[in-house]
């Protein structure tokens, strides 16, 4: 059965590119040669080529370890270390898989770069950004877009790349919400201009947890909790005042899934309820559930309880990703695979989910 309309094409709102993937000279040629033995960069190291940083080796170059991305399910697949940062290659997948347009977080996305020095750190940011835009997205516009990544090391920092990443074109940016302090008020510079700028900000999982991902068992212990870590940023941008006094800010939490959303966003407006009207003193007077409808979106893959869990969120704020090339992703049996989830929804909910919120939310028809 084909749920998909015939006139219907979908966008994936969450794919990646990560650093063992990207050309190995991203870095080297756009940073000056005193940083190389610090920014990201390839060695040889007894017979293999390694991406290292700051003296680390990060990961084996040109491949993650077996069974850790979606393209070894087809074999002998060409160039297939490199091939999600070979624009012409990743569209022939994305053919492949009946996806027309893909949002992709760049390294950085999930875990951040083992770099000290903050100006360093800043300059290895915005050496992504413009590769991003200069090598990788202006190949088809509106249909592969990387997302600008901003710098943490201050918000005055992240305001400027932001400005900067929207002169080159970038429809959307993230930062980690986990590497810096959201407690700190300097942070509402960054949600007033993104609110101004009208460019979408994005939080994706990846942090919020003690588990070592070198260890096999902690890797799956990580992968079946990481969604939930973003119910802190979440509570922190509603309670905080953050979305209140910033209603133009769109912010995404990407790969939170949606089971945990219904339950959680209930708890929250309890919380208003209880905390905020009765102790109106610096609360915000909105309820968390009038600024998540009005100002959040949450993106998903597959939802065993999709069908069950959806309606009552509703489809307006959530959007569907195929997270390739990344071992939870559905590649190359996306069709399959939003059949499972969004099958009984209707065709509404199917074309908002897996395609027009994506595309209004980042202009992609500009």
């Amino acid at each position: 059965m084909n749920i998909i309309p015939d006139d219907h094409v979908i966008y994936s709102c969450d794919d990646h590119l990560d650093i063992f993937n990207v050309p190995g000279d991203l870095w080297t040629a756009r940073i000056d040669k005193k940083y190389h033995d610090i920014i990201p960069h390839v060695e040889e190291i007894k017979g293999r080529e390694w991406v290292v940083c700051s003296g680390k080796r990060i990961a084996p170059y040109g491949a993650p370890p077996k069974g850790m991305s979606a393209l070894d399910r087809v074999e002998n697949l060409e160039n297939a270390g490199l091939r999600p940062s070979n624009p012409q290659q990743r569209m022939e997948d994305m053919a492949h898989d009946n996806i027309y347009a893909s949002i992709v977080y760049g390294p950085g996305s999930l875990f951040s770069f083992a770099i000290d020095a903050p100006e360093i750190k800043t300059l290895v940011t915005q050496a992504w950004n413009d590769w991003a835009a200069e090598e990788f997205n202006s190949y088809k516009p509106g249909r592969l877009s990387a997302l600008a990544m901003l710098p943490i090391e201050s918000a005055d920092i992240a305001v400027a790349e932001l400005q900067r990443a929207i002169t080159k074109g970038h429809r959307g940016a993230i930062i980690n919400c986990f590497e810096i302090d959201m407690f700190d008020q300097q942070w509402e510079k960054l949600w007033a201009a993104a609110a101004e700028s009208g460019v979408p900000l994005s939080f994706h999982i990846g942090g919020g947890h003690k588990f070592n991902l070198q260890v096999g068992w902690q890797r799956a212990a990580f992968a079946a909790m990481a969604p939930m870590c973003m119910k802190e940023p979440l509570s922190v941008m509603i309670y905080s005042g953050a979305l209140e006094r910033n209603p133009g800010l769109k912010l995404v939490l990407a790969e939170c899934g949606i089971g945990w959303l219904p339950y959680y966003i209930a708890r929250m407006d309890g919380a208003f309820e209880k905390h905020c009207i009765s102790n109106p003193k610096g609360q915000i007077s909105t309820k968390p559930s009038e600024l998540f409808y009005r100002q959040v979106y949450a993106t998903f893959e597959e939802e065993t309880y999709g069908p069950e869990l959806i309606p009552l969120l509703g489809h307006d704020n959530l959007m569907w990703a195929c997270d390739y090339p990344h071992p939870d992703s559905t590649w190359p049996n996306s069709q399959e695979a939003i059949e499972e989830t969004l099958g009984t929804l209707g065709e509404e909910a199917i074309r908002k989910m897996t395609g027009e919120t994506c595309k209004k939310l980042y202009k992609l028809d500009d």
